[in-house]
Order: structure tokens, then C-alpha cells, then sequence
């Protein structure tokens, strides 16, 4: 019992009445994620907000948050495309507790009636990605341009709307698994290969004077 309910003050036993109602709803908070499960899409998230508890005394200590357990992790998609991330344990994440419980929908999909009452509880949490402590903030995000990029900045695919560009870099190289139609001019700095034949390099036999044509590049 809160303390305040021993007052004789209504208002006062009615706002720690609210209070302690209220101190047990639970809306959204920081996590850390422990483990992720791709198969289906689910992970194991440590809360990164401890809970109050307080004893008869009215004694108040700070406890960890049971963890997490099967959380639906959210990538952005639509219309049959997704954006997915290697998710990782140690990850910061933010985690939303629906206000229904969500083991039906989540077992099932579609529209699916609340297996249990209870309502903005630790066991229906969405995991949303990308949320950051001071202490992780990625460095040099760019202000003028969206990017795919690795934390570190050393990997990107850069969309520019201003400049209409798209720029790749990769200090590992880039592999295009399919075919490659171009409709402007490509432009390259370095030799360009085909099937083992360089492009700026290659001579031919079978050379003659005339109108012949040469043999095969060598």
C-alpha cells in the first residue's frame, strides 16, 4: 500500500490509487536485444529500464525487468518488399507493448480474438530497430542524402535527390548476380573485364590489312 492511501485527504488516496494503476501500465522503453531468432522473426530483449518495487514499508528498490521473450522485430516493408538487418545481440531497440494481448494474431494472423484480458503487458512487445543511446550514435550521417550504409561508414549505398545520383562504395567489391542492361554511357576509371578478356588491354589476332576483320580478342 502506497503510503498516501493512509491520508485522510480523498484526493490524495484517489491520486495514489491512479498512480500506483498507472505505474503498471506499460506503453513502450528502451531494450537490449540478447538473441534473434531469423526463422521467425522474433527475439529475446532485455528491458534497459529497471522496474520499482516497494516493499510494505513503502521501501522502494530499483529490479531488472523480467526478460523478453518471442518479441516480433518490425523491418520496414510494403507491396511485397522488405528491408531487412542482420540483427545482433547487443543491439539498442525500442520495444512497444500493445494494448491487447497479441498471441493469437501473432500464432495466427488475420483478425483473431484476445486469448487473455490483460492489456499493455511485458509479454506483447514489438521490437522496433535503429533507436540509439548517446553513447552508439552513428558519426557522419548524411544531412543532404539517404543511405544504406554500415555503422562504421566504410560500406554505402548512397540516393542523392539533389544531384539525382546514386553511388556505391564497397572496399570489398561489388557482385551483380544477373543480367546488366545499360541505356546511357558507362564510364570507367579502372580496366573493365568480360569473361576474362580486359576491355582497354586486349589485343587481337588474325590482324590484316583491309577490310578483314580481326580474329578474337586474345
Amino acid at each position: 500500500m502506497d503510503q498516501r492511501e493512509r491520508s485522510h485527504d480523498l484526493d490524495e488516496v484517489l491520486r495514489a490509487a491512479l498512480d500506483g494503476r498507472q505505474s503498471k501500465i506499460q506503453t513502450s522503453m528502451p531494450g537490449i536485444i540478447q538473441s534473434f531468432d531469423a526463422a521467425t522473426m522474433t527475439c529475446v530483449v532485455a528491458p534497459a529500464v529497471k522496474g520499482r518495487l516497494a516493499d510494505k514499508d513503502d521501501k522502494v528498490s530499483l529490479v531488472a525487468l523480467p526478460l523478453l521473450l518471442d518479441c516480433p522485430c518490425q523491418f520496414p516493408s510494403g507491396g511485397g518488399v522488405t528491408l531487412t538487418f542482420p540483427v545482433a545481440a547487443g543491439d539498442e531497440c525500442l520495444v512497444v507493448f500493445a494494448s491487447r494481448s497479441i498471441d493469437s494474431w501473432h500464432q495466427s494472423g488475420g483478425v483473431q480474438a484476445p486469448v487473455e484480458a490483460r492489456m499493455h503487458d511485458l509479454s506483447d512487445g514489438f521490437v522496433m530497430l535503429g533507436f540509439r543511446s548517446k553513447p552508439r550514435v552513428l558519426s557522419n550521417i548524411s544531412v543532404t542524402a539517404a543511405q544504406l550504409r554500415s555503422d562504421d561508414g566504410a560500406t554505402v549505398v548512397e540516393v542523392d535527390p539533389t544531384a539525382q545520383t546514386i553511388k556505391l562504395t564497397a572496399p570489398g567489391g561489388i557482385t551483380l548476380d544477373g543480367p546488366v542492361a545499360a541505356t546511357s554511357t558507362i564510364d570507367a576509371a579502372g580496366e573493365v573485364t568480360g569473361n576474362g578478356t580486359a576491355l582497354h588491354t586486349h589485343t587481337h589476332s588474325g590482324v590484316t590489312a583491309g577490310g578483314d576483320d580481326t580474329g578474337p580478342p586474345v
